[in-house]
């Protein structure tokens, strides 16, 4: 059984039955099944019309939806009202993909030898979809990958986090509430770690959706069935600079904002914060009054603006990595522990940059401001690791914006804003080891479709206007 808790003290809400190799057998079977029945498939009306009928179910379930993202994630309940809101639309979009997506025509006549010919492409589903997910948005990140599936008509299988699973059931619950025939979106708990490698890897699986960390990404990638296709989201270390000419007034709110929602717990969170030294003690003395202003504690309060890490042995793994960095010099504003779960807001200045928060990927309420002279420096510095996604730079020169955006090593470069906007139609993707292929739902859902090229030979000469005709 999987024992689901509420991630701010740890209550129990559920258990659910897990299932063992012979479930996976049985769920795997089926979806292939599915896919090789192509007088089964879906026409692109019909999957039309379960998006959109589960579009309606989700948004009949809106504050139901919210609370319990609060409850299992510990998401506070405004922010959840927003991921809820952003699933529904994502549904949406999904369904509205299928009035545009199509193959393109390919141009034949250009040489003697493809003479008297027409050629197009159509877009057809990749098969089998085995989608992992993570555990900060158990909705929206759901509904990126089944969303995409259901429109390109891929049967997919889905295995939520293990410590937020219950949006995920009831999502697919209602995908059959919609109409979508049984085998064609199926949930996985698995009951052990091996059981999704094995789900991973199984040659049926024709793409794999993969969000979490780049250790276990990375991982399943290398054992893929050879002609499997994937996409990993990882995280990242998201860089801000702080040009000399920003508003100060107009950043602190986005800053805090990108650094602190969800308790820092979102891949493009706002990290490693460079300022330039003549306003350096400006932005840190208005940054630290507007972050020890937030409201923390628990996510189902609507007035809460941080709540509390996924569990325990975060939260203690967050507290080591700011005690390690101000034991190497430092300078703490806020933190300290509220529960087992639940972490003060805090801000590290001028952290070491071999600590390991200014090294990888913090997932906790925690900021680090760095000084620098010249924006080289600081694009250098942004550039510096492995892990590149989405960055910010905030001035109020069209050079430096048009220079930075250009030079910063990211997938998405914000300019005036925080590092963790997006919306869901967007191409959200790590470069490096931040991931591998695009996320976002029309990008989602290409990347599950393979393009087949249809070449048609006439059987008379170009010139003639109507087949010869016999004697």
């Amino acid at each position: 059984m999987l024992e689901v808790v509420q991630a701010y003290d740890r209550e129990h809400i559920a258990d659910l039955p897990t299932d063992d190799a012979t479930a996976l057998e049985r769920k795997l079977t089926v979806a292939h099944e599915r896919f090789k029945d192509r007088g089964g498939w879906l026409k692109p009306h019909q999957r039309m019309a379960v998006l959109r009928r589960l579009a309606d179910l989700v948004l009949q379930q809106r504050e139901t939806f919210a609370m319990r993202i609060a409850r299992e994630g510990g998401k506070p309940y405004t922010d959840a009202l927003v991921e809820t809101d952003r699933a529904i639309d994502g549904i949406r979009d999904a369904a509205d993909l299928l009035r545009t997506r199509g193959g393109t025509e390919i141009p034949m006549g250009l040489t003697p030898a493809s003479d008297g010919r027409r050629a197009w492409t159509i877009l057809e589903p990749i098969g089998v979809v085995a989608a992992i997910s993570a555990f900060n948005h158990p909705l929206n990140l759901i509904v990126h990958q089944v969303a995409p599936a259901i429109a390109t008509g891929c049967p997919v299988i889905i295995k939520p986090a293990a410590a937020t699973p219950l949006c995920c059931l009831e999502l697919v619950k209602l995908v059959h509430e919609a109409g979508m025939p049984e085998g064609w979106v199926q949930t996985l708990l698995p009951e052990n770690r091996d059981l999704s490698s094995a789900f991973a890897s199984d040659p049926r699986v024709a793409f794999l959706s993969f969000i979490g960390s780049g250790a276990v990404g990375w991982h399943l990638r290398a054992n893929l069935a050879p002609g499997t296709r994937c996409a990993l989201e990882h995280g990242g270390v998201a860089p801000a600079i702080v040009d000399k000419s920003a508003d100060l007034d107009a950043i602190i709110e986005p800053i805090t904002k990108g650094g602190y929602y969800h308790a820092g717990q979102v891949c493009v969170s706002v990290q490693r914060i460079y300022v330039q030294n003549a306003i350096k003690d400006s932005l840190v003395e208005r940054f630290s009054e507007r972050v020890a202003r937030l409201r923390v504690g628990d996510p189902i309060h609507p007035e809460t603006e941080v709540g509390p890490l996924i569990n325990p042995t975060e939260a203690t793994r967050v507290e080591t990595w700011i005690e390690e960095a101000v034991s190497a010099g430092a300078r703490q504003i806020g933190g300290g522990r509220i529960s087992n779960t639940t972490l003060k807001p805090a801000i590290l200045v001028d952290p070491p940059r071999q600590a390991k928060v200014s090294m990888y990927e913090v997932f906790g309420p925690v900021t680090c401001v760095y000084g620098y002279d010249e924006i080289d420096e600081a694009i250098d510095a942004a550039n510096a690791l492995p892990v590149a996604f989405q960055a910010s730079i905030f001035t109020r020169s069209l050079d430096v914006a048009l220079d930075a955006a250009e030079r910063l090593d990211a997938s998405a470069v914000m300019v005036n804003d925080h590092s963790a906007f997006r919306t869901d139609w967007m191409p959200f993707a790590g470069r490096r080891e931040s991931g591998y292929g695009v996320g976002g739902i029309p990008y989602t859902a290409r990347e599950m479709t393979v393009e087949k090229m249809i070449v048609f030979k006439r059987q008379y000469h170009s010139s003639s206007r109507r087949p010869p005709t016999r004697a």
